[in-house]
C-alpha cells in the first residue's frame, strides 16, 4: 500500500512501548472508514517511532502521512500493517479540530461492536457509550499507575468486563496523563461517575476507541484505546512517564 493519510484515533501505552491506530481514507461498510494499526516488523512500536522530524509526538486527531508496507493480519488484530519506522517518519499534515472534530465522531460510529467485543473477529472500533465511570489510582511506593473505565453501549451489545465494578484498562496516553494530573501530589485514587466526569470535563459528549489486547492468560481482553471528549481537553504527555 502506498503512503496513506491516517487520522490517528489511538495513541496507547503498552508494557514495552506504545501502540497506535487510525482511519485511512478508504471506505468500509461497517466502520465507515478503514482501520489500520501500524506495527513494526519486529518488537514494539516506541514513542520515538511516532514522532515527526521536529520531535513532536503524534496525538489523537492528528492526520499524518505514513507509508504502510505490507498487511500482517493476526486475528483478531486484522488491522495490522508493517511500517518501516527507521526510514519513514510520520509526517503531520493537519489536525481534526473544533466543529469538524465534533461532527466526525457520530458520523463514523461502529455499526457492529459485537464483532469486537463478542465474536473477536476484528479488534478496533469507535463507539458512543451511554454511560461511563472512570478511576485513576497510583501506588506511590511502587509507582504502579492504573487508569480504568466502565462503559455501557446502546442496545444489547455489552461486555461483562466493561460493565463490572473493576471496568477495563484505559491505555490512552493523553487520558493517562490527565489522570496523573488529577491525582496530583495528594490523592492515590479517584473514581468518578458519569455525571461527575461530564461535569469535571465540561463535556458535551464522549466517544471511545475500543479494542482488544493481544492474547494474555488465554484471552483477548477489551481495552479503551482512546477517550475522545467533545469539546477536547488538554493534557501534557510525558513520553518518559506513560
Amino acid at each position: 500500500m502506498p503512503t496513506q493519510e491516517i487520522l490517528i484515533l489511538a495513541m496507547t501505552q503498552m508494557l514495552s512501548g506504545i501502540c497506535t491506530a487510525g482511519f485511512t481514507c478508504e471506505r468500509a461498510a461497517t466502520t465507515g472508514l478503514c482501520w489500520v494499526r501500524p506495527v513494526r516488523d519486529f518488537d514494539t512500536v516506541l514513542p520515538g517511532d511516532m514522532m515527526d522530524s521536529s520531535g513532536y509526538l503524534i496525538q489523537c486527531c492528528d492526520v499524518i502521512e505514513l507509508p504502510l508496507d505490507v498487511p500482517r493480519p493476526d486475528p483478531p488484530h486484522i488491522e495490522d500493517w508493517v511500517v518501516d519506522f527507521v526510514h519513514n517518519r510520520p509526517k503531520l499534515i493537519r489536525r481534526l479540530e473544533g466543529d469538524k472534530r465534533a461532527a466526525f465522531f457520530p458520523r463514523y460510529l461502529d455499526q457492529a461492536p459485537e464483532e469486537i467485543l463478542i465474536h473477536h473477529s476484528r479488534s478496533l472500533g469507535l463507539v458512543a457509550p451511554t454511560q461511563v465511570w472512570v478511576s485513576f489510582s497510583l501506588d506511590r511506593y511502587s509507582g504502579r499507575y492504573h487508569a480504568r473505565m466502565g462503559f455501557t453501549l446502546p442496545g444489547d451489545v455489552q461486555d461483562p468486563k466493561a460493565q463490572s465494578a473493576r471496568g477495563v484498562s484505559v491505555t490512552d496516553l493523553k487520558w493517562r496523563a490527565l489522570g496523573r494530573c488529577w491525582l496530583g501530589d495528594k490523592d492515590d485514587h479517584i473514581r468518578l461517575s458519569n455525571e461527575a466526569l461530564m461535569e469535571r470535563l465540561q463535556a458535551q459528549a464522549i466517544y471511545l476507541t475500543i479494542g482488544l489486547s493481544r492474547k494474555w492468560q488465554g484471552e483477548f481482553w477489551p481495552l479503551v484505546h482512546a477517550v475522545h471528549v467533545v469539546p477536547d481537553y488538554s493534557a501534557d504527555i510525558d513520553p518518559t512517564c506513560l
